[in-house]
């Protein structure tokens, strides 16, 4: 068993982005058509079959939300039924049984209470990120579904994404594919994060922070930035994203294309984004839990670099976007109704 972290070592103005055993987990398990043995557990260490689907088929998904600590001392969740109802496609993708939405927001309320002492102090930046997954376990060695499965959370503090601020950073675009057109692409499953490490490790061997995929099709139009779904501002001021059955569906990115929308005013639009048309764009940006917002400076496409907003400063609009998102998770704005779920 590995050793609990404790709080009072924490360094909260330095946390990064780093696994911590702490001393709450939730757990559920799941067998002949029902969930049973629901609750928390402080054993880091799950012990399954050495046949279970999940090592050897990949049979696995998981998820990413964080808590936020307020500047009045509370905690709250950002849009958890998002994530609970994308867990469910990620489920029906690989028939796995389906956590309930109400279940999973609970769940995740549990382990944020009983962890509560290590959601990061308001104004540090930091927050308790939450990692949901289920996996298929069990007796197993042909190519089929589990018959049992586990729901499991935990968590861990992590740091502002941005140490020092955002800074744009250049991304180059890829040869690989990183999902088939009608696979797993729109699933967060492990597979997809696999087929990334050998591409992203040579962008970031090449100097550059991650890779750009292409369509898998025809390797014309953007799909995603490393592990991150693409937006771009249009030099008319237009928000712009990709839409394809490959992509996964971001949470951060539709909370994005809302807020240009309804809080700022903007024309937003998902289609195709071709490569070869980049010069449409004052601005681009990655988007995802983690980062929210990552500012891009630029795309290495084959022999040619294509500069955007700027190398070493963030667009205007790309700062007050990351301004009103980042706003609204620690409660310092308002937020759309329902967004917000408070723990405490």
């Amino acid at each position: 068993m590995t050793a609990k972290a404790p709080v009072t070592t924490i360094d909260w103005e330095n946390l990064g982005f780093d696994y911590m055993d702490l001393p709450y987990r939730y757990r559920a398990y799941w067998k002949d058509g029902e969930w049973y043995k629901q609750g928390l557990e402080e054993d880091a260490n799950l012990v399954i079959n050495e046949g279970s689907p999940a090592l050897h088929y990949g049979q696995q998904a998981f998820e990413g939300l964080k808590a936020y600590r307020t500047k009045d001392n509370h905690v709250q969740l950002f849009r958890p039924d998002r994530n609970a109802k994308r867990l469910q496609d990620s489920c029906d993708r690989l028939l796995m049984p389906h956590v309930p939405v109400e279940m999973f927001i609970d769940a995740c309320k549990e382990v944020v209470q009983a962890n509560e002492e290590f959601v990061p102090p308001y104004g540090t930046g930091g927050t308790l990120y939450l990692r949901p997954m289920m996996i298929g376990v069990g007796e197993n060695i042909g190519v089929h579904a589990a018959k049992e499965y586990i729901f499991s959370i935990f968590a861990m503090p992590v740091g502002n994404y941005f140490k020092g601020g955002m800074v744009p950073t250049k991304f180059l675009v890829s040869e690989y594919d990183r999902a088939a057109h009608r696979g797993t692409g729109a699933s967060k499953v492990g597979g997809n994060y696999a087929a990334s490490l050998l591409p992203g490790s040579k962008a970031h061997a090449a100097g550059f922070s991650d890779c750009i995929y292409l369509d898998p099709v025809n390797h014309e139009k953007i799909e995603e930035v490393g592990s991150a779904n693409f937006f771009g501002i249009t030099k008319d001021g237009k928000f712009v994203t990709p839409k394809s059955p490959s992509i996964l569906p971001s949470v951060t990115k539709y909370s994005l294309l809302y807020l240009a929308e309804h809080n700022f005013g903007m024309e937003v639009e998902q289609g195709d984004i071709y490569i070869n048309d980049l010069d449409r764009f004052a601005e681009a940006g990655a988007c995802g839990t983690a980062a929210v917002i990552s500012p891009i400076a630029g795309f290495q496409v084959g022999d040619t670099y294509h500069e955007f907003y700027s190398e070493t400063e963030v667009g205007p609009v790309t700062k007050k976007l990351y301004e009103e998102l980042t706003g609204i998770q620690f409660g310092d704005r308002p937020a759309p109704e329902g967004w917000i779920v408070r723990v405490d």
